[in-house]
């Protein structure tokens, strides 16, 4: 059979099949035209809200990992720090430096030298941060600690310890934008426990730091206490490297037309920021106050020379522990009170710790005594830098934390000057100065301070309304 032919196609089917691919292709083209338009339009939104697809959401785990990496960060190196330092002098005599008064006065220059050049250079890398991104400037200075810290094992001549100081100085400031990154990834609410943790680990590396140095210092010698610190300088910057991720923040990224755009006049007109600088300053200059003249007081209430060594560290000791429970429990105490009453109290708590310590005649009285004051220098410090963070607004937490951190390293310097000077006429007398100065301290906070309460239900920070 042959197969049927194949009819030909009429015109009027050939002009109705052209009308119905131009229908489909009409509708496939208004179809694609939407896609791409959406796209688009998508694309519009995603710029519009800051690159917010790039941005990974901070959730409950990714701020927590943060703030984590920022303080097993911060507990390394402050542990690693007082490893080797606080036997610099025995370092430098090794160096072939004998003189008693050359000792110290190279000790001295070096221990100064760091601190006050990282006063002078904090908020430059803090606005080096906020533009560039501080992970990348945590890391910075961590690398430059290690290569200082492992050159510190080959020196030969004591003005050789005191270049590298000078160099360390230059590179240092991770310890503010350490704080700035714990505020950064934590929610507003948040925001006072994780600065607390990380102040925490900042007080209790250098309360355990000396006695593992002086171990370890005694079984392989000085110089290898050098590499230990080198040692712990870089686990510190694994932790950062492979925990923290800049991205995990609650910060909101700043404007291109902000950013790097902050001036130190600026910052000063923040509200409370002044205020906030003087208490940092205040009890740092305190804190440090006991350094010089706490040895010299034990000795002179009657305790055996043998025995002064051992009770000092036992009472730095205990200034250190308890100061680590205040920045603890400081962000439980702004969650129900308001910031004025909790820097005002504890600073009223460590004006009584000083006030114990010029009336004491015993180390058990002693004892109280640092409780009470390191409860309320820890508290009153970790609630000063809350209060502080609160009202630096996004792109500028770098540069204000860095100001701050020049205010506390400018107390930190001063301060054994002073108590040494005030000691020559009497121990006493630098009691007694800084129980005016807490003193001083509470009333003006409570005075003058434009207070403001976290909301724990929303991620701002509220003026505090005056209660009827």
């Amino acid at each position: 059979m042959h197969p049927p032919k194949m009819q030909p196609r009429r015109h009027e089917d050939t002009k109705h099949s052209r009308r119905r691919y131009l229908r489909t292709s009409s509708w496939f083209g208004v179809f694609v035209a939407t896609n791409v338009a959406t796209k688009k339009d998508a694309e519009v939104r995603v710029l519009d809200g800051s690159l917010s697809l790039l941005r990974r959401a901070p959730g409950e785990t990714g701020w927590k990992r943060n703030v984590a990496a920022v303080t097993a960060a911060s507990f390394m190196g402050y542990t690693g720090f007082t490893l080797a330092m606080p036997f610099l002098p025995l370092y430098i005599g090794q160096l072939g430096v004998n003189d008693v008064a050359e000792i110290a006065m190279w000790t001295g220059v070096s221990l100064a030298v760091t601190p006050a050049l990282t006063a002078l250079l904090a908020p430059a890398w803090g606005r080096l941060g906020d533009r560039y991104g501080r992970k990348v400037m945590v890391e910075r200075s961590l690398v430059s600690f290690v290569v200082i810290m492992a050159a510190m094992a080959y020196v030969t001549r004591a003005w050789h310890v005191l270049a590298l100081r000078i160099v360390q100085g230059l590179f240092a400031g991770y310890g503010s934008l350490s704080l700035t990154m714990a505020a950064e990834s934590a929610p507003r609410e948040r925001m006072p426990a994780a600065i607390g943790l990380v102040q925490t680990a900042q007080r209790l590396g250098p309360a355990i730091g000396p006695v593992i140095g002086g171990v370890f210092a005694g079984l392989a010698g000085l110089r290898r206490a050098f590499l230990i610190t080198a040692a712990f300088y870089a686990i510190a910057l694994g932790c950062v490297l492979v925990m923290y991720d800049d991205r995990l923040t609650h910060a909101a990224p700043p404007g291109p037309q902000e950013t790097g755009r902050v001036t130190f006049r600026n910052v000063l007109a923040f509200e409370n920021f002044i205020l906030m600088m003087a208490v940092i300053f205040g009890l740092q200059f305190v804190d440090r106050s006991f350094g010089p003249v706490l040895p010299l007081y034990v000795e002179m209430i009657g305790t055996a020379h043998a025995r002064v060594p051992v009770l000092s560290g036992l009472l730095f000791s205990i200034m250190a522990c308890t100061g680590a429970v205040g920045h603890h429990v400081c962000g439980r105490l702004l969650q129900r009170f308001r910031a004025r009453t909790v820097i005002a109290g504890s600073a009223a708590s460590a004006a009584a710790g000083s006030l114990l310590f010029a009336a004491s005649a015993s180390v058990w009285a002693m004892s109280v005594a640092s409780v009470l004051l390191g409860i309320g220098v820890g508290a009153a410090m970790t609630a000063a830098y809350s209060a502080a963070a609160s009202v630096i607004p996004d792109g500028a937490h770098g540069a204000g934390f860095g100001v701050l951190t020049s205010a506390s390293l400018v107390g930190m310097a001063s301060s054994p000057f002073i108590a040494g000077f005030l000691s020559g006429t009497s121990v006493r007398i630098v009691f007694l100065v800084n129980v005016a100065l807490m003193a001083l301290l509470a009333v003006t906070v409570e005075k003058t301070m434009v207070d403001t309460r976290i909301d724990r239900t929303a991620d701002v920070v509220r003026p505090a309304q005056e209660e009827s």
